[in-house]
């Protein structure tokens, strides 16, 4: 059977540039030269037979096929590198596997996972396919990260993470000289971004802001955030979205938020496991490390 993957060298060129928006910052990370960072990134590009980049400033930005790269590769590599450290320092490490979706992964919980590995070195996360349908009850998966709403089925243990704050993004320069966006009516005057899943955002967050009008149509839609970010990085409109998913985007400054007054949906992601099925050895140190990290999430926002 011929490869067709590339080379992880290509592979971890590729996701620190992504991660760090930067070719640069990317070979400093990795201590390699500028040049073998565009170097690798320009043979993935051209083995994928498109572009994951696109330079925006002096901000290397990936392209909607560059994220959706990403947001599929990025498990795997985490769970390589991952293995690989906990072989070479502990032979009896032990695997806890989960799924979990890929924007969330990619933008909310591979920035905090090098911290979980340093607390828990013994312990190797390996992550399985996500599967939007996933019956929870696979038994080579022990536990999953799942967007919904409370009170889950009884036989599940749901704890909450992030994900109900709802909030407005645009670019820097929509906000920009008299006619910049500032308030919700200025958002109302603007072209209108949806998630394909999740229609009424917009209505319920102007409801929200006290304006009770009907919502103007939305003038495109997106299965994907990340597709939802990337079209107002384009210019193609404003969006409301999770803000645990923007993290990135927001410290890099390639999208804003205008409003700051966000509203909380019912709707969020939450850590399950199958209550009935006895825990992982490693499942309460992952549990609690997790809930931590959504917590000071929430304080950094209060």
């Amino acid at each position: 059977m011929r490869i067709q993957s590339p080379s992880l060298s290509e592979l971890h060129a590729f996701a620190e540039a992504a991660r760090l928006g930067s070719y640069t910052l990317a070979a400093e990370q990795l201590s390699v030269t500028q040049g073998a960072i565009s170097r690798a990134i320009a043979r993935l590009e051209e083995h994928l037979g498109c572009a994951l980049f696109e330079r925006q400033g002096r901000r290397n930005v990936l392209t909607a096929a560059g994220q959706q790269y990403l947001d599929a590769v990025a498990p795997a590599l985490f769970t390589i590198e991952s293995a690989t450290a906990s072989l070479r320092h502990r032979p009896h490490g032990q695997q806890l596997c989960l799924s979990v979706p890929p924007t969330l992964f990619s933008q909310w919980l591979i920035p905090r996972l090098p911290d979980f590995s340093a607390r828990h070195p013994g312990t190797v996360l390996r992550f399985a396919p996500y599967r939007r349908d996933d019956p929870l009850t696979s038994a080579q998966i022990d536990a999953w990260v799942r967007i919904g709403a409370a009170p889950w089925p009884e036989p599940l243990q749901a704890d909450y993470l992030v994900g109900q704050d709802l909030v407005p993004i645009c670019r820097p320069q929509d906000m920009e000289g008299e006619d910049g966006i500032r308030t919700a009516q200025d958002l109302r005057a603007r072209p209108l971004l949806a998630h394909t899943n999740y229609p009424d955002n917009w209505a319920c967050w102007f409801q929200a802001m006290g304006d009770s009008r009907p919502c103007p149509a939305p003038v495109a839609d997106f299965e994907l955030v990340t597709q939802l970010v990337q079209g107002v990085i384009a210019g193609l409109g404003v969006a409301v979205v999770q803000r645990c998913l923007i993290a990135q985007d927001l410290a890099t400054g390639r999208v804003v938020v205008p409003v700051q007054q966000a509203f909380r949906i019912a709707r969020g992601y939450f850590l399950c496991r199958p209550a009935q099925r006895p825990a992982h050895p490693a499942w309460e140190d992952f549990r609690h490390w997790v809930l931590e990290q959504a917590a000071a999430d929430v304080s950094s926002l209060a």
